[in-house]
């Protein structure tokens, strides 16, 4: 099965619809599939709903896609670097299912788990237990959380073979991994592709049985979230 596309326009071709529920992978600029994200600006899909732990900064990830108008609705963690998912939300022009930080991760694992839902004790007695199952274990409240399991999902990762096996470096491992169990269909940006046998089995992160498509995108630009200096010769 041939997993390996010569562009992120080419794997992603004919793959995203009106309506779709797609996961993102990346914590703050790290780790994000930022050639996945713009092949799906290019598809011109609408009314798309997107599982990512944040939503990128402005022109930056995700946030092309909010610019574009493109993402109907997020289900994140936090979005608090970025002024236009504010101004959208505060308008009422994209939705939000706000996850603590956990919660979301185990949400998305669980999701490529086969565990339709978990209870959690965070949240409970706030506004996200609102409307959701609450049920107590030994004495303790906890509220009921259901897995996610997305239609695509998009994964950045430092190394990956032909055969979809991937690793990840530092904080990129964040999230990717977890995401690329929980989608009917992942597709891999990869900064390093190599041959079968390259990746020495125990480094592996994510099986290629998780992945069907590859994409190899050297090079990519290491963006800087927050950058803080100090004038030259102070103490």
């Amino acid at each position: 099965m041939k997993k390996v596309y010569a562009s992120a326009a080419e794997a992603m071709a004919g793959l995203v619809k009106d309506g779709m529920l797609l996961m993102a992978g990346g914590f703050g600029l790290c780790g994000v599939p930022e050639a996945l994200i713009d092949a799906v600006r290019h598809s011109g899909a609408k009314d798309l709903t997107f599982v990512s732990n944040n939503a990128g900064v402005d022109g930056i990830g995700l946030g092309v896609l909010l610019e574009s108008g493109q993402i109907k609705k997020m289900i994140s963690s936090y979005v608090g670097e970025n002024k236009i998912f504010a101004r959208m939300y505060l308008a009422g022009e994209l939705e939000l299912e706000f996850n603590p930080q956990g919660t979301l991760a185990e949400r998305i694992r669980a999701g490529g788990a086969g565990i339709p839902a978990f209870f959690t004790r965070t949240g409970v007695g706030t506004m996200v237990a609102e409307g959701k199952e609450i049920r107590e274990f030994n004495n303790e409240a906890y509220v009921m959380e259901t897995g996610l399991i997305a239609d695509i999902s998009l994964v950045h990762a430092w190394k990956g073979d032909t055969e979809g096996n991937l690793v990840y470096r530092k904080t990129a491992r964040n999230f990717n991994p977890m995401m690329a169990t929980a989608a009917r269909l992942t597709i891999a940006q990869v900064e390093h592709l190599v041959d079968p046998g390259e990746i020495d089995g125990d480094a592996i992160i994510t099986p290629g049985v998780y992945v069907q498509r590859v994409v190899h995108v050297p090079g990519e630009l290491k963006r800087i979230e927050q950058r803080t200096t100090r004038k030259r010769g102070a103490a």
